[in-house]
């Protein structure tokens, strides 16, 4: 905790990077294409990892140690990646994410995640991952893979997408994440576009879903869905660790978030381990956005109650947990 801000991480991964995990060509781009962002977007000021020291297999005990020894984060999301299809084990396997979360419970937080293709198969493993392990939420990937090749799937598919929510409803469940953006390894573009979110919203308006990486490329597109859907939210999750390589774009990219749909929208989420989750921390509760930019294109400021409720208030709520209290709970100093 920074002063009296709250931090709630939403996305962390035990990633298995190592090389005998990977299918091939496809596997490896894909995990390259992470250092990539690990190798650009961490400030010099910051520890690099080289590749041998990034491309490893990231046990719960090291994502344990960096986000909670080594940063003010007070809770976390237990992330996993379905990427059966790249990788042997997934990427980021839901039972190692399920041994993170167990290791804090009153602090860790696991979201399930599933491959909505495999049909009775995902519902039948979506009802272990909330009633055995205690999933609180759902993360999904519109991009599947068979020997590299490609298939997507649409979150406003009524046949492939749509059980899926009902089963989610059917659990208790009300948060679902998707990623969107980011295109990453052999992944045509198009297929990470946000289009399908407006017939998932509307169809299922219970249901709160959370748009990750804030949909970049296609942020502008983003946020007129965010506006016209009160269930849509967008994460900052692999945004954020743009703020200190380059400031203005970031502030360019949340100026339009809080421009279209308000402070109350936006939730933070670290990608530990490809960023270490510190420095973005610290540089966000520094943040102003540009006076030009406010004064140019109507962005509001970022006040420090908009901090508060981006990196953890907001995620809080969505997931049905009361601020002050969770904060009670866990020790920590209350807003004032």
């Amino acid at each position: 905790m920074i002063g009296d801000a709250f931090v709630f991480d939403g996305v962390a991964h035990p990633f298995n990077f190592s090389p005998k995990n990977a299918f091939g060509k496809p596997g490896e781009m894909f995990s390259n294409h992470l250092y990539a962002f690990h190798a650009t977007l961490t400030p010099d000021t910051e520890p690099k990892l080289s590749a041998d020291e990034f491309l490893k297999d990231w046990t719960p005990s090291d994502i344990r140690q960096m986000i909670y020894d080594q940063s003010d984060t007070d809770m976390l999301v237990a992330m996993p990646l379905p990427l059966t299809d790249l990788y042997r084990d997934g990427l980021s396997p839901w039972e190692e994410c399920a041994e993170l979360a167990a290791r804090d419970p009153d602090r860790t937080i696991l979201w399930g995640s599933v491959n909505p293709l495999e049909g009775r198969k995902a519902l039948d493993l979506m009802e272990r991952q909330v009633k055995e392990f205690g999933a609180k939420a759902f993360k999904f990937y519109n991009v599947r893979y068979d020997y590299g090749s490609p298939f997507p799937w649409r979150m406003d598919d009524p046949k492939v997408a749509f059980p899926i929510f009902e089963k989610a409803q059917e659990l208790g469940v009300n948060l679902i994440g998707v990623h969107k953006g980011v295109p990453l390894g052999p992944q045509p573009i198009e297929h990470t576009q946000t289009w399908d979110m407006d017939g998932a919203a509307a169809n299922f308006p219970d249901i709160n879903f959370v748009i990750y990486h804030v949909g970049l490329p296609f942020i502008d597109e983003t946020c007129w869905q965010l506006i016209r859907y009160p269930n849509l939210h967008a994460s900052l999750a692999a945004t954020i660790n743009f703020l200190v390589r380059a400031p203005r774009m970031f502030a360019e990219i949340l100026g339009k978030l809080l421009f279209w749909c308000g402070e109350d929208k936006i939730v933070y989420g670290s990608e530990a381990p490809i960023f270490h989750p510190q420095w973005a921390i610290k540089a966000f509760m520094d943040f102003q956005i540009p006076q030009d930019l406010c004064d140019g294109y109507g962005y509001p400021q970022l006040t420090d109650q908009a901090k508060r409720k981006i990196l953890g208030e907001n995620l809080l709520r969505l997931h049905g947990l009361d601020v002050e209290a969770t904060k009670r709970r866990l020790g920590r100093p209350q807003t004032h």
